[in-house]
């Protein structure tokens, strides 16, 4: 395991931990494997040190996840709900995971800033923020999920670590690496698994939870997102599919049914950059965008450049503000502005 803090980091970690009862576990907008799993491992791990723990999401997470342990505790932020406004107003600590800004919050920005409570950051996102009291950024990692497995073996954590939170830390990794097929190729990432599978977690029943839980709409979405609305650049080594919310409709989805679909095109011969763009749920005029690519190419650049996003160079999201036609117009321009990567 990696030793990712200096003696004074763990001191100054270990004065805020021991100066907070209440704890409040924040973490970025649209919550995916990642953030949850490392949310909910962080709140076993400090609930069983007598804190008082809890995670607060900015609004709804895929219900693939629900099965985590802990998940059944987590409160969707509300600016109506005054319990949620008293939660944060008497956090004695935040911790941020999952995410390097602010803004990642969305809805739980302001309510989280406006608080004098320290916060500490633990992400693996590049670019972090420096507005934190304190930050353990590791980039290189392939998930938060990973970070707080290096952490929790130097803090002493792990000595009496429990299989729930271990469950909650594989799952994490799990999902940012789709499976431990991408931005997993550093042997430190196997170390994690290996001190995880000490704990007695089932991998392989984790691995259902999340991938094997598919309602019939989202199986026949996939097949008319696959035949119907995924164009494929053959010249150009890519390919884009784009989803609205009459669609998702249609086919009777439910939240999180979207889930790996960005990556279903990269299976094509020669492809080297998927692009999936999708209506936002929540808030009218706004495309997500989702990138995925294979090999060198740096998704994280065209996020940043073209989708007002960022993230890691081989998985990377943003958002426009537009039509759905005005988004996949966006995506053609960041692909022709790449295409000499994308022909390497």
């Amino acid at each position: 395991m990696i030793e990712i803090l200096k003696k004074e980091d763990i001191i100054r970690l270990n004065q805020l931990l021991d100066a907070a009862e209440r704890i409040v576990a924040c973490v970025h907008v649209s919550p995916d494997g990642d953030a949850i799993g490392s949310a909910l491992a962080m709140q076993g791990i400090l609930r069983r040190k007598g804190k008082q723990v809890s995670v607060v999401v900015p609004n709804r997470f895929p219900d693939n996840l629900l099965w985590l342990p802990g998940a059944e505790d987590i409160r969707v932020y509300s600016a109506n709900d005054e319990t949620l406004k008293d939660l944060l107003r008497q956090a004695q600590l935040f911790l941020i995971l999952d995410l390097n800004e602010p803004g990642r919050m969305r809805e739980l920005e302001e309510a989280v800033m406006a608080s004098s409570a320290p916060k500490v950051m633990v992400d693996h996102h590049l670019n972090p923020s420096q507005v934190w009291d304190m930050a353990v950024s590791r980039p290189e990692m392939c998930a938060t999920g990973e970070v707080i497995c290096h952490l929790a073996a130097q803090m002493g954590w792990t000595a009496d670590m429990q299989q729930d939170e271990a469950v909650c830390l594989y799952a994490s990794m799990m999902c940012d690496t789709g499976a431990f097929t991408y931005n997993s190729n550093r042997a430190e990432v196997y170390d994690c698994i290996g001190m995880l599978l000490r704990y007695g977690i089932d991998k392989d029943r984790i691995y259902r939870n999340v991938f094997w839980t598919a309602t019939v709409g989202r199986m026949k979405l996939m097949g008319y997102m696959l035949y119907v609305k995924t164009e494929v650049l053959p010249h150009s080594h890519a390919a884009i599919m784009t989803l609205t919310n009459s669609e998702r409709r249609r086919f009777n989805t439910k939240n999180g049914d979207t889930e790996g679909f960005v990556n279903l095109p990269l299976q094509i011969q020669g492809i080297k950059l998927s692009v999936f763009l999708a209506e936002d749920t929540e808030q009218p005029g706004i495309v997500k965008v989702s990138l995925r690519s294979v090999d060198d190419f740096p998704c994280n650049e065209m996020s940043a450049a073209f989708f007002n996003g960022g993230g890691h160079k081989n998985a990377s999201g943003g958002r426009l503000y537009c039509t759905m036609d005005e988004a996949v117009q966006v995506a053609r321009k960041a692909i022709q502005a790449h295409l000499h990567l994308l022909k390497e």
